[in-house]
């Protein structure tokens, strides 16, 4: 078996990536990698060999990847000139240390030059590199997690009772971040089966946010409605809720928002346009499962919600 290296496990997305791989893979299989020392001894305790890197910074990152064959880069959290740094630091890094192939968590529709998401703009620049530097990749495009709007639907809750943004009519197929996380595992696990590809990592069907509304208050019982506001609206709304425009701002611990506005609005906008409208079955062909339903994810509310920031930007 090949030596499979997963990245960011000390956050949401990475720790259930991780979860799926211990179930999936021999521990001697698998290389956990973070910056958070106190979490990596906890898989270390189970077995598993683990390191530490900050990815802000080369030094170090050659030996944190020699030895494995395969490697998944989670994108980091943060957006912009940083993030492409880091994200490019780690795949000089896989480069030089040996590893053949990396899976990458990026955006549904990276690749459009019309997407105005500010951040599909630090997607497509690592998947170009992975490119440009000849590392064979798998490339996964997740559409927009469905923990971030059943977050967004309770501040309704506890609000007003409308939720407003920007995205109108617009359609994504909202995957939940636990499926993000499966692809990650199942895309190590099986990468010697794929080559060069890019798979969209969709839910199970597209809808309007009106329509995610409707299944929240037919599963809830609450009474949320949903109204159009424009881009700049919608950052007065975050403004209002503490909320950065850049994520070099400073988060409120506990946000219900641990988002830049800056990247909420231009999703938004991304939506309206007809942007993230991608829906196929490639993560079913991938996991041999049926992603989660928006409906499901209401009736375990407490179980799909966004959860705390996790990064480490210096």
């Amino acid at each position: 078996m090949s030596k499979l290296l997963l990245t960011g496990v000390g956050g949401n997305l990475g720790s259930e990536a991780a979860r799926v791989l211990l179930e999936l893979c021999k521990k001697e299989d698998l290389i956990f990698v973070g910056y958070n020392e106190e979490v990596l001894k906890e898989y270390a305790k189970q077995g598993v060999e683990t390191r530490v890197a900050d990815f802000n910074n080369y030094e170090g990152l050659e030996d944190a990847f020699k030895g494995a064959d395969r490697l998944a880069l989670i994108s980091m959290p943060f957006v912009g000139e940083k993030r492409q740094k880091a994200q490019k630091n780690v795949v000089d890094a896989a480069k030089a240390s040996g590893v053949k192939q990396i899976i990458y968590t990026s955006l549904v529709n990276a690749g459009d030059e019309t997407n105005p998401s500010v951040e599909k703009k630090d997607h497509i620049y690592t998947e170009n590199y992975i490119k440009e530097v000849g590392l064979d990749y798998i490339f996964l495009r997740n559409s927009q997690y469905a923990e971030a709007m059943i977050t967004n639907y309770f501040t309704y809750v506890k609000g007003d009772g409308v939720l407003k943004n920007s995205q109108g009519d617009g359609k994504m197929a909202y995957i939940s971040r636990k499926d993000c996380a499966k692809a990650v595992a199942y895309a190590l696990y099986r990468g010697k089966e794929y080559s060069h590809a890019t798979l969209n990592i969709n839910g199970p069907e597209l809808m309007t946010i009106t329509e995610f509304i409707n299944i929240g208050n037919k599963v809830t019982g609450n009474n949320v409605s949903y109204k159009e506001i424009t881009d700049e609206e919608n950052y007065q709304v975050f403004d209002a809720m503490g909320v950065p425009r850049t994520t070099d701002g400073v988060f409120k611990k506990g946000s219900e928002a641990p988002f830049s506005s800056d990247g909420m609005v231009t999703f938004a906008q991304a939506i309206r346009l007809g942007k993230m409208d991608t829906f196929t079955d490639d993560f079913k062909k991938l996991t041999g499962s049926d992603a989660i339903t928006v409906k499901y994810m209401f009736e375990h509310y407490e179980d799909f919600q966004i959860g705390e920031r996790h990064s480490k930007d210096s």
